[in-house]
């Protein structure tokens, strides 16, 4: 992976827009919630036409999704995207179609946008892996700051998690859902993975499919080629009762535990809670015995 270009810092006033690029929405208070969280800020926030159409589960066709990205890259007053929702479809975006980057603009969202987010990244620009509108009402107040202070002014604290040891590693930061990540895999839309800090999270998943997930990556070799790994939050992935299992901690010790890389696990971002920011292909320092991402280029 390359090192990527940090748009141009944001400030109140910037116009944003708001497209849904995966799932249709469902969540229609937490998503107006959350726009409340960027206008309180002082943004002006536009909400792309289509950002609420529905295609089955998807919100809205995919020529119809992609018209809205497209609508937001083309606009030359809009400073940002702001993504709705997760879901599922982002990456459908992406077939046989090249994203229209005439400038870098930020990109903001997680989970199924780590399709977009990639692919921002493999054309040099750093988007954010951060909450999405219909979660961002439900950040601590730190984790929002931590948002905000990274678009405005570039500064950015280390998050601190535990360390499973193998010294430290730097290398440029690539976060992701691990599911959309896996997908990608060997696909034109994975990055070069080479010199990458993979940082990982998911939810809803049993520990079998994250075991059969990692085991793709280290059958396909992926993993040969990264410096160091940080695990996020996992929710909702416990085994249902009664039924033979290993727990999920169990299963990241077994598939990365012999990798011989710096790892830390149990860091503050993921679904169902506080989802710390994280830039796209920005050099990073990840120590394995602290337990520590740190983001040493940049101030905080």
């Amino acid at each position: 992976m390359k090192l990527c270009q940090i748009p141009p810092l944001l400030k109140p006033g910037d116009l944003l827009r708001v497209i849904a690029p995966s799932g249709t929405l469902r969540e229609f208070s937490a998503f107006e919630k959350g726009i409340e969280v960027w206008r309180d800020r002082g943004y002006q926030i536009q909400l792309t036409d289509g950002f609420d159409d529905r295609w089955g589960y998807l919100a809205g066709t995919d020529q119809a999704r992609r018209t809205q990205l497209e609508t937001a890259l083309k606009d030359p007053n809009c400073r940002g995207i702001l993504c709705a929702r997760g879901g599922y479809g982002g990456a459908r975006l992406l077939e046989n179609w090249t994203l229209p980057m005439s400038e870098p603009k930020w990109l903001i969202g997680f989970s199924d946008v780590t399709s977009l987010l990639w692919s921002f990244g493999q054309q040099g620009v750093s988007g954010v892996h951060a909450p999405l509108l219909t979660t961002i009402a439900t950040e601590p107040d730190w984790s929002t700051q931590r948002l905000f202070d990274w678009i405005e002014k570039r500064t950015l604290p280390s998050i601190q998690g535990t360390g499973w040891g193998n010294g430290q590693a730097t290398g440029l930061l690539l976060p992701a859902n691990l599911t959309v990540a896996t997908h990608i895999l060997n696909t034109p839309l994975q990055p070069d993975l080479s010199g990458v800090i993979l940082a990982l999270e998911d939810v809803s998943e049993a520990p079998y499919r994250i075991d059969r997930m990692l085991t793709q990556w280290r059958s396909s070799g992926a993993f040969q080629q990264i410096r160091g790994i940080a695990l996020g939050r996992f929710s909702q992935c416990d085994p249902p009762a009664n039924v033979p299992s290993f727990s999920v901690e169990e299963v990241m010790r077994d598939r990365l535990g012999d990798l011989g890389i710096p790892i830390v696990s149990g860091l503050p971002f993921g679904h169902d809670g506080e989802n710390a920011a994280l830039p796209v292909g920005i050099p990073v320092l990840l120590d394995g015995n602290q337990g520590v991402l740190s983001f040493p280029n940049v101030a905080g």
